[in-house]
């Protein structure tokens, strides 16, 4: 737990203060996103909590102890902290930045070793390919990723991360904060984490904290910042689409209709037709005994053929799993111009599917139910 209480810094010469009384608490195994304008006080706050900047006034507690009761070299390595900037050695090989506080912690190297390749693995890095690379043989995803395995080398409770993904092109961007919410489902850090990004916040944050001219704005979830704004600086910052962003908050596991109407590859062509034609259907998903998806057929593949759907089934161009955010199941289905977007699980087991309608409804829109191309498919079950 990270607790700042009337947190305030006045940079000598001055007029203004830099932070503005600021209180927040962030709750255990929670990401705090620290977001506003240039110039807010964001950056600073983080610098205060492991002294890298002093405090003016105020407190800032890490579970129960007052940061300004600790030695602050301790301090700092008891935190993990990853820049923009990334900030690794370039003298040094990966494993050698990796191992850095572990080091000055006096970790014997059977225990280093084993640590430094369990790290790499966890942020997806062969340890054999990347280990001993220098800095300069990375790209640019490849060192933040190893930015980030070095600030959990020694497994702090705490992290501060300082737009660690703002240098990065947007398509290794969105990787790079998938794989670290996996890695943070799997760990439950604290972490307070700086972005300009309204978009990144909304996605990462369990709570977020806007500021502006060093005072804190509002303070909550991502669903209270888009739903509830405190005032208009709020909405202007979060942007009109407040509606659309909350798709970012929503998992296809929460829109979809289960149990879509669907065949079996062994089901006789004619009357997978006749049930088709009876329901005005156009096209049909198609399973094995297991539920596994196959793909799909439509109904001019179907008429007259005598064998069974498993012979015409073609495959399915998409599929997302649940746990996928609505904004990017929505951007997918436009991407490929289809009416619905279906949801398998690991195993590749039919779970339920999304049209227009399931998806627009969810944010309150209303939208034509026939789903495209798709036609009438509905949550039925098995057509036969």
């Amino acid at each position: 737990m990270i607790r700042l209480e009337r947190v305030t810094k006045i940079y000598p010469g001055s007029a203004f203060p830099a932070v503005d009384s600021v209180s927040l608490e962030v709750a255990e195994g929670q990401i705090c996103m620290l977001i506003g304008s240039s110039g807010c006080g964001k950056t600073t706050i983080m610098r205060m909590i492991n002294r890298l900047t002093s405090i003016t006034s105020g407190t800032i507690h890490i579970g129960d102890q007052n940061v300004m009761d600790m030695d602050p070299i301790q301090l700092r390595r008891q935190i993990g902290y990853v820049i923009q900037q990334i900030g690794l050695f370039p003298h040094m090989t990966v494993y050698d930045n990796i191992a850095t506080v572990p080091k000055l912690l006096w970790w014997d190297k059977k225990r280093i070793a084993e640590r430094v390749d369990e790290l790499l693995d966890l942020v997806n890095l062969d340890p054999d390919t990347y280990r001993f690379r220098y800095p300069r043989e990375l790209s640019g995803g490849q060192a933040q990723r190893v930015g980030v395995a070095r600030a959990m080398a020694a497994d702090p409770p705490v992290m501060l991360m300082d737009e660690p993904f703002g240098a990065i092109d947007p398509i290794n961007r969105e990787v790079l904060q998938e794989e670290f919410l996996r890695i943070q489902a799997r760990l439950r850090k604290t972490i307070v984490f700086v972005t300009h990004d309204i978009d990144e916040a909304i996605k990462m944050g369990d709570k977020i904290a806007l500021l502006d001219a060093g005072r804190l704005i509002q303070f909550g979830s991502p669903e209270e910042l888009l739903t509830k704004p405190k005032n208009q600086f709020v909405k202007d910052f979060v942007g009109a689409d407040r509606t659309l962003k909350r798709l970012n908050l929503l998992r296809v596991k929460h829109a979809m209709l289960r149990n879509p109407v669907h065949c079996l590859e062994e089901d006789p062509s004619e009357k997978v037709a006749e049930k088709m034609i009876e329901q005005d259907m156009s096209y049909l998903l198609v399973t094995d005994r297991q539920g596994r998806l196959k793909g799909y057929v439509n109904l001019y593949d179907l008429r007259g053929h005598k064998g069974t759907v498993g012979d015409v089934v073609r495959p399915l161009s998409l599929t997302v799993k649940p746990d996928t955010n609505l904004k990017d199941a929505l951007s997918k289905m436009l991407s490929y111009d289809l009416g619905i977007v279906v949801a398998v699980d690991d195993a590749g087991r039919l779970q339920g599917f999304l049209n227009t309608r399931t998806l627009f409804s969810v944010v309150g829109e209303s939208y034509d139910e026939r789903g495209g191309h798709w036609g009438r498919i509905t949550a039925d079950g098995r057509i036969l």
